[in-house]
This record gives structure tokens, sequence and C-alpha cells, in this order.
């Protein structure tokens, strides 16, 4: 069996979490009761996360200090940091690695909302409210990191992370431009090349763990493609584009010269073998929103990782399945709360849904 090392004590114990996985999977919140909560107001899709969604004792903790969507917000966030933690503590030997690998990828997202939140003053408490400290920073570093008093402070406090040296290149930059988008983009380069390596490094499964990577890149890829076509981005878009998928950089650049949409799609479908990305693509020619396509290319992403945990059962996928779909139910339930709290209509919000 793929990823399994050679002791009997170990393959028990591979054997277990993966099982496990597939338990906490069938847990989570299935696509009929997002469409019942589309119909749901705030107040009550809290109550329901709380009743039957497994959100009902960080509801409890929180709910004397916030109401309201701070408190979904506060709720979904440790939750999910929480249970994070817990399957790092499930998984055995080579899985752990991985794990660990792919968590590192919430020390980014964390470090880029403080730093978003110097720049736009916001008060310590609304950035704590949105922080995951399901990475290497832990609740006491990021706290840490949310009494600073400036950006430079900030990076300053990460000195000695791995990611330090690109903090304190782009952050000049992002200064000066009011704009953190290239600043993160550079730290998940950082991040997908840390990944390769790691899967690289020898460990028993990397090969596995390579396919998830690479699967991902290409999502994230091309997904970055069509926002780059939705804002009339044309020029040299290499350095934004993340290496170490099936698209090398320079073909990346070259479908993102195609103006005409069928034109673009139908040569990205000439440079894609699974059947159900070309099958989304094909979808994706008749729609117009961004956030339409965005999802279709998130679902397809997740469907094809299912996929490829079933042929390698007993390795690091069925875990990173798990914890992806975990990631997105938290999005569905934050864009829910958020578009309740905003008025939207409910046929609206489905669209932002991955289901």
């Amino acid at each position: 069996m793929a990823g399994i090392s050679s002791s009997s004590g170990f393959a028990t114990n591979y054997i277990y979490a993966c099982t496990r996985m597939r338990v906490r999977r069938s847990r989570l919140i299935p696509r009929e009761d997002y469409i019942r909560m589309l119909n749901m107001s705030l107040p009550e899709i809290t109550r329901f996360i709380g009743a039957e969604g497994g959100y009902g004792s960080e509801i409890d903790e929180h709910g004397t200090s916030f109401s309201g969507i701070n408190l979904v917000e506060v709720a979904l966030g440790w939750n999910l940091a929480k249970e994070y933690q817990k399957i790092l503590e499930l998984v055995p030997g080579e899985l752990k690695y991985f794990t660990a690998s792919y968590l590192r990828r919430w020390d980014i997202q964390n470090v880029v909302t403080v730093l978003r939140g110097k720049m736009q003053e916001m008060s310590p408490g609304r950035i704590k409210e949105v922080l995951v400290p399901a990475g290497r920073l832990d609740r006491v570093a990021l706290d840490r990191l949310i009494a600073e008093e400036s950006p430079e402070r900030v990076v300053e406090a990460l000195r000695g992370e791995q990611f330090y040296p690109v903090l304190e290149r782009e952050l000049p930059r992002a200064i000066e431009t009011g704009s953190f988008a290239h600043l993160e983009n550079e730290l998940y380069k950082g991040y997908y090349a840390r990944l390769i390596a790691d899967a690289k490094a020898g460990v028993k499964g990397g090969g596995v763990f390579l396919k998830y990577i690479e699967l991902e890149i290409d999502t994230r890829n091309i997904q970055n493609l069509f926002r780059l076509r939705a804002g009339n981005v044309h020029e040299d878009v290499r350095e934004l584009m993340i290496p170490g998928g099936s698209f090398s950089v320079e073909e990346l650049q070259r479908l993102s010269g195609l103006e005409d949409k069928d034109e673009f799609i139908d040569a990205l479908k000439k440079q894609v073998r699974s059947v159900p990305l070309l099958n989304t693509l094909e979808a994706i020619r008749g729609k117009t929103a961004l956030h339409a396509i965005e999802v279709a290319l998130t679902r397809v992403q997740l469907d094809q990782m299912v996929r490829i945990s079933k042929r390698y059962p007993f390795s690091v996928l069925p875990v990173i399945v798990y914890l992806e779909e975990k990631k997105y139910e938290v999005a569905n339930l934050r864009a829910l709360a958020r578009g309740k709290e905003a008025g939207l209509p409910g046929e609206r919000l489905q669209g932002y849904l991955v289901m």
C-alpha cells in the first residue's frame, strides 16, 4: 500500500489515521444543509451550526464576549484551528511531516492578515477575530504580532522565520503601493517551493504528496489567469505564476496573452489531461462572474483530490482531502454569515459556496 511504513505497527497507525479522516469527512456539513441555511437568518444559522454543525463549544465559549457576525467569525476560526491541531496530533510518522508542511500556509494567511490590519489601522481585537492559528505560529505568537505598533515592527518580529527574507524584501513595495497582493504572491511561491522540496526530500510517501502539490499549483495558476483576464491584465505575468505545476511559467505567460475567451479556453484544454477539468473548463465557457469560475475550479480540484486519495487510501492524501474540505466548510459558513449580515438574497449567496 502506497505510503505505508514497512513495520506492521506503523501500517496499523496509518490505517487508523486515514480511517479517522473518512469518519471526519462524513460529519462535514452536507449540501442539503447549506441549501437550508440559505433561507435562514444570521441568528438561525448561528444556532444551527452550534446545534448540528459541530461548532457549539466555540459558540458557547465566545458567546459572552461576541455576538452576531463577530461571534460566527471567532467561533469558525477557533474551531478550524483546534481541528487542525487535533489532526496534527493524530497522524503518525511521515503523515505528520507532510501535514505540518501543508499547514504552514496558515502562517502566510495570518501574517498577511495582521499586516493588512495594521495598514488599515484595525483594532487588535478585530484582527484577532479572523486569524486561524493552525500553522507554526500559535496563538501566543500571533498575539505578539498583533501587539506590534506597525507593519515594519510586525515583520521585524518574524526575523528567523523561513519567510522573513521575502517579508523584508517586499514590505516597502507593499506599503508604497498600499497593496499586499504581490507580497502575498511571493510568500505563496516560497511556500509551494518548500512543499515541493519536502515532497522530494526522500521521505516515504513524498511522490503521492507531490501529486497533490502539482494539482493545487495548477488550479491556483488557472484561477490567477482568469483573475488577470477579469482585470484586463495582459502584460508579463510570469512573476505572478507559481512554478512547479504541469504548466511551465512560459506556457502560462503565452496563455495570458490570448485575449479572446474561447481561444483562451481552447488553448487551456489542449494542455489539460484530466477529463473532469476539461469538462469544467468547457462549462466555464458560458460563465461571466469571476466568483462562479473560481468556485467551479475549486470544486473540480477537490473532486480530483478525492479520486487520487482513493488510489492511495493510506497516504497523506486522505488527510489533506479532509483538511481542504474542512477549510471550505468554514469558508462557506463565513460567506453565508457575511452575506446574511449584508442582506444578500439566498440565490445570490449560493453562487459563492463550494458544495
